[in-house]
């Protein structure tokens, strides 16, 4: 019998990949997603959609219920801005709080073994040290980056007291196929590939100098499932999911096509300056490691996105 998993916002940029990957690898996959920001088109035809927010708890138990014998929880699922978070922090905590804790409670009730959160770096904020390990210091910057650390306690204090297994995944910089431009997973990299494919100039917040750590969906969809199945996490684990490696944004920029004039700088905005995972607690407990370097992830996204 097919292990049965739940992806909540399974129809988004990064369900568009792990959904994919999980079928393949024999689960029984049920989404959850209200469609806002997610697409039917990117429902495979052999995984099941549930049509529902998460945001209203009756009807996300019921799901739960019916589905029974539930492996593992990917919680996908979020409002994952930083500046929507700045401009409407009542609706993006509704969402990356209140839902989470919907999700967390449907998974108890339902006896789910085991919850896969998709957290963020977002939570270090500006540090004085590279790279970032898991134990520093939490200092984030938004409420977007509070939301998300809030999450990771949250999932310490399911497991503690209802005996939930959970793990905590802090991606980084997100890039690859089915970007949204408008959203933040996709970070620069969406925006300059839509900028270039339009021959318009590619634009920089800032100076360009700060660094991003980026890893491709592909290898942060197999830390995802190596996280729920791995026998050595379960007690809310926090765990980076990165490159190990940073690149500035202006040589990202320059990467994709913005050499020769093309770039242009608009003033910066509230955002860590550099960022950069320390992947040896992925490596230790998952037994994960990136296999896509930017470089080949830019030119596959290129490829896909008839940029020359």
């Amino acid at each position: 019998m097919n292990k049965k998993v739940i992806v909540t916002g399974g129809a988004g940029f990064l369900g568009s990949t792990l959904v994919p990957a999980l079928l393949k690898d024999g689960y029984e996959v049920h989404i959850i997603d209200n469609l806002l920001s997610g697409k039917r088109e990117r429902v495979p035809k052999n995984a099941t959609l549930h049509v529902i927010d998460i945001r209203n708890p009756q009807t996300l138990e019921s799901v739960f219920n019916k589905i029974k014998n539930i492996y593992c929880v990917f919680h996908l699922a979020a409002l994952p801005r930083v500046q929507f978070s700045i401009d409407f922090p009542l609706e993006s905590h509704s969402v990356n709080v209140n839902g989470l804790l919907n999700v967390f409670e449907a998974s108890r009730k339902a006896k789910v073994r085991r919850i896969v959160y998709s957290a963020s770096s977002s939570a270090y904020g500006d540090q004085p040290i590279m790279p970032l390990v898991e134990d520093m210091k939490s200092n984030p910057k938004s409420p977007y980056a509070t939301q998300k650390f809030y999450g990771e306690l949250l999932a310490r204090q399911y497991s503690l007291h209802y005996g939930l297994e959970t793990v905590c995944l802090r991606y980084f910089n997100i890039f690859g196929p089915n970007f949204d431009p408008n959203g933040p997973y996709a970070m620069a990299i969406g925006k300059f590939l839509i900028a270039c494919k339009e021959g318009k100039p590619l634009t920089i917040t800032g100076d360009g100098s700060q660094t991003r750590d980026c890893v491709y969906a592909t290898d942060v969809a197999r830390a995802n499932i190596l996280a729920a199945e791995s026998k050595k996490v379960g007690k809310a684990e926090v765990i980076n999911i990165g490159s190990g490696k940073n690149i500035s944004i202006l040589k990202i920029a320059e990467m994709i096509g913005g050499k020769n004039g093309k770039i242009v700088h608009i003033a910066s905005r509230v955002e860590p300056h550099d960022t950069q995972a320390d992947i040896s607690k992925a490596k230790k407990l998952l037994g994960w490691a990136p296999k896509m370097t930017i470089e080949k992830g830019i030119k596959e996204l290129k490829r896909l996105n008839n940029i020359k």
